[in-house]
């Protein structure tokens, strides 16, 4: 006896549903299997159709349409997975580099050693006057240097490791706050960490770096390499 019992599932809709239930798998042979599995389920859906009432063509058409586009996800997955590892393997080659090199990132941080120290800052247009507060760890105020004229862009300076007395700070890592004016008016500055790359470290989300006393630093906070 034939059943007049006809699924209401494609094919299709339940190869989704399979490939939705797992994590992705980004190879050849997952496509493959797939494409069986989908072909497996036509038939029998073919096989056990009501005969009064049969699949016509565009319904075989849509469904092979869907498996198109299943397999088709399937195959961009793994082009996309290739350029991200692609991508991973050049931002750790880029960061090795980089080690032994000087650079300014973003931060507020002043590392002093031996009597001196470096920061930057940058502007978003060209200032009158320059001025950096240095800031202890308890937050407080060690020295304040006048710079003068900044222009807009990047700016560097130079901490002689004295205190506002005159007296020599210990070595350590202090922060500072930028202030910049022009015609009375505050102009925006962004502080800029200096630091020596001293090593990166990859992960699945891309390589970081050691910068000074600062850890954690992606290629993409680096404003400057000196």
């Amino acid at each position: 006896m034939i059943s007049s019992t006809q699924s209401t599932t494609t094919p299709a809709a339940a190869l989704a549903a399979t490939m939705n239930s797992k994590s992705t798998t980004t190879n050849s042979s997952a496509a493959v299997s797939s494409q069986d599995r989908f072909l497996k389920l036509l038939v029998t859906q073919m096989q056990n159709q009501d005969p009064l009432n049969p699949m016509d063509n565009a319904q075989v058409t849509s469904q092979m349409a869907q498996l198109s586009t299943v397999t088709g996800i399937d195959k961009l997955n793994v082009t996309l997975q290739a350029l991200s590892d692609s991508m991973l393997s050049n931002q750790s080659l880029q960061s090795t580099s980089m080690i032994g090199h000087g650079v300014l990132v973003s931060g507020s941080g002043i590392d002093l050693s031996s009597g001196s120290a470096m920061g930057g800052f940058q502007t978003t247009a060209a200032a009158s006057s320059a001025q950096v507060s240095i800031y202890d760890q308890a937050g407080g105020l060690v020295r304040t240097v006048n710079l003068g004229a900044a222009p807009a862009g990047i700016n560097k300076f130079q901490w002689d490791g004295k205190d506002s007395k005159g007296a020599a700070a210990a070595d350590g890592t202090y922060t500072f706050s930028v202030n910049t004016v022009q015609g009375g008016s505050n102009v925006a500055a962004t502080a800029l960490q200096y630091g020596m790359v001293n090593s990166v470290n990859q992960s699945t989300t891309g390589a970081t770096m050691e910068v000074g006393s600062k850890s954690g630093v992606t290629l993409s906070q680096v404003v400057q390499i000196l």
